[in-house]
């Protein structure tokens, strides 16, 4: 029997018997953990009100071997509010969203317990931060975090160069099976030919360059996220199911 302690953000929970929960974390030293919660549904428990999606705890568990993912669901015995991000992203539909689709990708991302993605976790700390003081606009923040996760998920796509041949870019189409920009001797069927607007925008979203993602105009930020998107979804093989209800300007 032993305890572990670390940091984490809730993902998700789910009801177990009359006042249990199955809380879903990702944390910094484990990556995705499961981990069974007793009595938080409980009207007084002040210790489930730590619990739920977006929040940044410090959380103890209690599991029956020497390692936390076992052949059973280990005890979330105790939590320490690190930092509430839901009040700042509950209370309003776009962070809401967005936010979801945040969870959801970073869930989707660790698909296997017990393995540390410190990056991955190191982005959702930020950017659900970054949501929830409302320093950008919420669709924007949501497409940054999903393009940040494909890159240090192996799969980050290129917006100026051609993906396969580097040819300096900028380049005229994008393919999300090539890996994004190609030239015109890359290119392959089903390639399209976005806006110069959307691809800068794209690449600064990548980088962290909020100046010039900020002053795009709405037009170039919905095309924007739809190659997101189809990125997102060539390389998951499946999307997002939150994806839908994300409001976009």
């Amino acid at each position: 029997m032993s305890l572990f302690r670390d940091d984490g953000i809730v993902l998700r929970t789910q009801k177990l018997g009359e006042a249990d929960r199955i809380i879903t974390l990702l944390t910094r030293g484990h990556g995705r953990v499961r981990a069974v919660a007793r009595g938080v549904r409980r009207t007084k428990s002040k210790f489930g009100a730590r619990l739920e999606p977006f929040s940044h705890v410090d959380v103890q568990f209690f599991a029956r071997g020497s390692e936390l993912i076992g052949r059973g669901l280990p005890l979330c015995t105790q939590s320490e509010t690190i930092a509430p991000y839901g009040g700042g992203i509950v209370a309003d539909y776009a962070r809401y969203t967005a936010g979801t689709a945040m969870l959801e990708t970073a869930e989707r991302f660790t698909d296997h317990e017990g393995e540390p993605a410190v990056q991955q976790y190191l982005l959702l700390v930020g950017g659900l931060r970054t949501l929830a003081r409302g320093e950008h606009a919420p669709h924007l923040v949501l497409d940054a975090f999903l393009l940040r996760s494909l890159a240090v998920n192996g799969y980050a796509p290129s917006f100026s160069n051609c993906a396969k041949c580097g040819l300096p870019g900028p380049n005229r189409f994008f393919s999300v099976a090539s890996g994004g920009s190609v030239c015109v001797d890359c290119r392959v069927p089903g390639s399209v030919v976005p806006s110069p607007q959307a691809l800068e925008l794209l690449g600064a979203l990548l980088t962290g360059d909020w100046e010039t993602a900020d002053a795009c105009e709405p037009r170039y930020v919905r095309e924007g996220s739809g190659l997101v998107s189809a990125y997102l979804h060539w390389h998951m093989e499946r999307g997002l199911r939150s994806l839908r209800y994300v409001e976009k300007s």
